[in-house]
């Protein structure tokens, strides 16, 4: 204890210049901000997922809560309690208003730790924009009292984390994510083996999160689409803008990190970035191609975008194409207005 008292010392006699204290200020603003921004969030699932108890997703399961389900006809056995009286006077006979229990599901998010996502040419490294992203989406996902787990992948499918609740648990997550993926693993990335892996272990139906750079070869089509059909699967593209245009440079030797294989590139050669560039495009036209096919959306997140920015317009998007889900289930045992006033005209 003793061997901090100078350092202790010196901190008390440092007196910041203006700028320095601005800085901080502004720096300090800008956190505060962000984190009221966040608070005004909210991550809000398509399909209805949940089961556990607790939470605020919707539900296959009928009862009280406050999404609206169907209204049908009172019968031996039902809870008078969900009796709409003002419905049941209308149509001249006991009418019961059923909703969606709202409960909680599981989250798991599928971290690609390969050796291609560390690098980055722009703000940060694919890796660190993967974990900041994991982050921000824990913290959303977790309000709702939602259980986060996680599956590591490259060459094979790596380190589990069994899902759970709580704010001491998404610290502990983001622990062992930053301490694995500090270590990116050699070898190409076999996603096929991660979507059987998680077919496996996933039970319960659930959102999962895809995180990966997508840098694999072709076959995990067919294993996606057949994951989606229970689940709801998100997919996080992870980009750094020299993945999509090359500079002018002149020679220069391109290595893949997970083969190992080097390649001499004349950049300076003018139909060569264009014949990139047009690879590029058509590489994510295909990819955008095979996960609408699968059932999967699609969040591109490059390396020189703000994160949050592109999250919130996103989760815009979302919402309204949850309205118009919502809006369009079908409700078995749903009377509307119309045909309610058409009885009544009818009984008199």
């Amino acid at each position: 204890m003793w061997r901090d008292w100078p350092v202790i010392k010196s901190l008390k006699t440092f007196s910041p210049s203006p700028a320095v204290v601005d800085e901080a200020v502004s720096i300090s603003h800008k956190q505060v901000s962000r984190q009221r921004l966040l608070s005004r969030l909210n991550w809000r699932i398509l399909r209805p997922l949940a089961s556990y108890l607790g939470g605020s997703e919707h539900s296959y399961f009928l009862g009280p809560g406050v999404e609206f389900s169907e209204i049908r006809a009172y019968q031996p056995g039902d809870d008078i309690r969900f009796i709409d009286w003002n419905i049941s006077a209308r149509m001249e006979q006991p009418m019961i208003r059923e909703s969606r229990v709202e409960r909680a599901l599981d989250v798991w998010f599928l971290l690609d730790t390969s050796a291609s996502t560390n690098w980055g040419t722009a703000n940060c490294l694919k890796r660190e924009q993967a974990l900041e992203f994991v982050a921000l989406a824990g913290q959303l996902l977790s309000r709702a009292g939602n259980r986060l787990g996680a599956l590591l992948f490259a060459e094979y499918p790596g380190l589990l984390i069994p899902p759970a609740c709580g704010h001491v648990h998404l610290t502990r997550l983001l622990t062992q994510l930053h301490q694995q993926v500090a270590d990116p693993h050699g070898g190409p990335t076999d996603l096929t083996a991660v979507l059987k892996r998680a077919h496996t272990v996933i039970r319960r139906r659930s959102l999962i999160v895809l995180i990966s750079d997508f840098l694999v070869t072709d076959g995990w089509q067919s294993t996606l689409a057949k994951l989606a059909q229970r689940h709801e699967i998100i997919a996080v593209r992870i980009t750094d803008p020299r993945e999509g245009e090359l500079p002018d440079v002149g020679l220069v030797t391109f290595e893949d990190p997970e083969t190992g294989q080097q390649l001499l590139v004349d950049t300076s050669n003018a139909r060569l970035r264009a014949r990139f560039q047009q690879s590029a495009h058509q590489q994510t036209q295909r990819l955008q191609a095979d996960l609408i096919r699968c059932g999967s959306e699609l969040l591109s997140l490059s390396t020189d975008a703000e994160l949050l920015a592109t999250l919130i317009s996103f989760l815009q998007k979302r919402q309204t194409r949850r309205l118009r889900h919502t809006s369009t289930l079908p409700r078995v045992g749903h009377v509307s207005d119309v045909e309610i006033a058409g009885r009544k005209g009818e009984a008199q």
